[in-house]
Order: C-alpha cells, then structure tokens, then sequence
C-alpha cells in the first residue's frame, strides 16, 4: 500500500547531499519542493512499469529500488540497483520516451515525485544542474556498456564475484574483516542481476563458501574475502 508521507521540505532532506539536487540554490530547491510528492511504498511494490509514459522524476528519499527488464520468457535481467539520492525516470523524460524498464521497491522506501514541468523548469534555469544531470547521462551509458562487455566476455563466476564486490561496497556493514550485505535479495534477484539462472547462483554461492570467500547468514551474504573474490573477478580497479 503506497501513502503520502508528510512532505520533507527539500533544503531539510538528508538524502540530498547525496542527489544531483546537492548544489541547488535555495530558491530553485524551493520551487521544486513546492510541487513534490513524498510517498512511502512498501517492499514489493512497482514503481513504475516498462512502457509507460513518464509525468515526472521520482527522487529515492530512503530505501532500494530494483531496476529491471522482463525477456519475453518472464525472466528478470536487473539493470540497477538504487538507493537514497538517485534519480529514477529522468532519461525516459527528458528522451521523451516511454519507460525502458520497469522499477520495483526492494526494501520499504520513502521516495519523491517531482512532475515533469518543475524537473524541467530547473534544469533549463540551471547550468550546472543541467551538467551534472547530462555527466549522470553520459555514466550510465558507459556502465551499460561495460555490463555488455562482460555478460559477453566474462565466465558466471566472475560475474558473480563482481556483483559481491560491488554490493558488499553500496550495502555493506563492516564487521572487522568481513563485510555484511546488508540487503536481502532472492536467489533469483542475485541471478537477474547476474544475468544467468538461479541454479548457477546458488551452485556457485555454495562454492564461494567452501572456499571461504563469503558466509551465509540467513538470506544475507557476507562477504569475508574482498581480495580473494576480486581476483576472481578479474576486478583490479
């Protein structure tokens, strides 16, 4: 069940710092305040659905948000993960297109939808806003782009190691050496991100185990050997 929160005001919102709205002059923070929405949507929620024409941005306030895309065999290929200060919906926007993807809330969240016209109306009044939104562009192009490269050029269990590394570095809890995600993803979500089938994770994830790499606790993974799962993942950056 989706609720209107009562409105943070943007110049009050701790997630901004984190946000492409950051730098905003009081005065435009104002305006875009003014015209937002706050809601909290419960897990398992969907956001907004492949193919639909967007009215506006949403601004993730807390919470996860997955990103993903439905093959025409119903399987799940998850783009991206988002969290508190990303911005869902604004290529679609400002391509003046319909939705590429669908979006569904991972864990309970609080997030802001901010109509078209004002989104807009800052970014035309806003030169370094309408950069750092374009940069943001330009980002996620080349992240895109290396996805590709890999799902082509690199084994499942590299993969997999990567997607660790990399959520262990977004939602990780340190715990002295090892480092708890703290996100719970099914073994199906992990698989969607992974871009493979979910028998392949849960082989692989019980092999990363064997070998120390990572250890199970409940539906959540901690990962115990950073280097040792970079090295597999072929990941020196």
């Amino acid at each position: 069940m989706s609720n209107h929160s009562h409105n943070t005001p943007c110049e009050l919102c701790v997630s901004r710092k984190h946000s492409m709205f950051a730098a905003l002059p009081e005065s435009q923070l104002c305006t875009i305040s003014d015209h937002k929405n706050l809601i909290s949507h419960r897990k398992g929620q969907i956001l907004y659905y492949e193919g639909t024409k967007p009215l506006g941005i949403f601004c993730i306030n807390s919470g996860v948000v997955k990103v993903y895309k439905t093959a025409s065999n119903g399987k799940e290929q998850i783009l991206h993960l988002a969290k508190k200060g990303d911005f869902l919906g604004y290529a679609a926007l400002l391509g003046e297109e319909n939705y590429t993807n669908s979006s569904m809330i991972i864990e309970d969240a609080k997030i802001c939808f901010i109509p078209k016209e004002s989104f807009l109306n800052t970014l035309l009044k806003n030169t370094e806003f309408f950069k750092r939104v374009t940069k943001q562009l330009s980002h996620e192009i080349g992240v895109m782009e290396d996805k590709l490269t890999d799902a082509t050029q690199k084994s499942i269990r590299e993969r997999l190691a990567f997607v660790l590394l990399q959520l262990a570095s977004s939602y990780g809890v340190e715990g002295g050496e090892s480092q708890k995600i703290d996100l719970i993803l099914s073994r199906e979500e992990i698989a969607g991100i992974v871009g493979t089938a979910t028998e392949s994770v849960i082989r692989l994830l019980s092999e990363f185990k064997k070998d120390n790499l990572i250890d199970l606790d409940g539906k959540k993974i901690i990962v115990k050997d950073r280097r040792g799962l970079a090295r597999l993942s072929d990941f020196y950056a």
